[in-house]
């Protein structure tokens, strides 16, 4: 005839309790896995007088559109009238803002990083990858930095103006995508000089 269930014995029980700790602690929370061993600090310097300037900068350029938001907000709802410039100097303010914090944001280690391939590189590998990248970064940054120069210098030679109330010198904004390239440039020489001095530690540790 059919089976009858039987009553679970110490056996049984055992194996419960030793699946139960199992699934605890494959739940239980796991510490972060380090991307990088002690002493790789992964490519971030400290800031210098340059990315102190920029810093400085953004943030005066950050609380001036806030201020300059909030006057025209308040005229507009309350007075009933706009000052007209309002759009256009928060405009430059925000150029300001975006390009001044690149040297900022690389020196801090801000930007996105691949750290799913990083982590599974040796220490030499890390800086090796961390050092071509900054390379590329660099001739790119070089190349904007050229063209925003002449862009500059046409600017300056031809007297353009913005077609807007305050009729605004181009050059004067167009200054800022100069500061904010030639800034990243000299950030990126700083962090790839601490890299190649980070690869030769490394290589003298493999060596020995």
């Amino acid at each position: 005839m059919g089976e009858v269930a039987r009553p679970a014995g110490r056996g049984s029980a055992g194996q419960g309790a030793r699946r139960a700790r199992a699934v605890a602690g494959s739940m239980a929370p796991r510490g972060p896995k380090e991307s990088a061993p002690p002493g790789d600090p992964g490519g971030a310097v400290a800031e210098g007088v340059v990315e102190r300037a920029c810093k400085l900068a953004c943030a005066l350029a950050l609380a001036a559109m806030l201020a300059l938001i909030g006057v025209d907000v308040f005229t507009r709802a309350v007075l009933n009238f706009s000052y007209e410039v309002s759009d256009e100097l928060a405009g430059y303010l925000l150029v300001a803002v975006a390009f001044l914090s690149l040297s900022v944001c690389h020196v801090s280690g801000s930007f996105h990083r691949v750290d799913f391939v990083q982590e599974r590189l040796s220490a030499r590998g890390r800086v090796a990858l961390r050092l071509a990248l900054e390379a590329l970064m660099l001739f790119a940054a070089a190349l904007l930095l050229w063209q925003y120069v002449r862009l500059e210098l046409a600017s300056w030679r031809f007297g353009e103006k913005a077609p807007t109330y305050l009729e605004t010198p181009l050059w004067l904004p167009r200054l800022l995508l100069v500061f904010g390239a030639a800034a990243l440039c000299w950030s990126l020489l700083r962090t790839m000089t601490g890299e190649v001095r980070r690869w030769r530690r490394a290589r003298g540790t493999h060596g020995a």
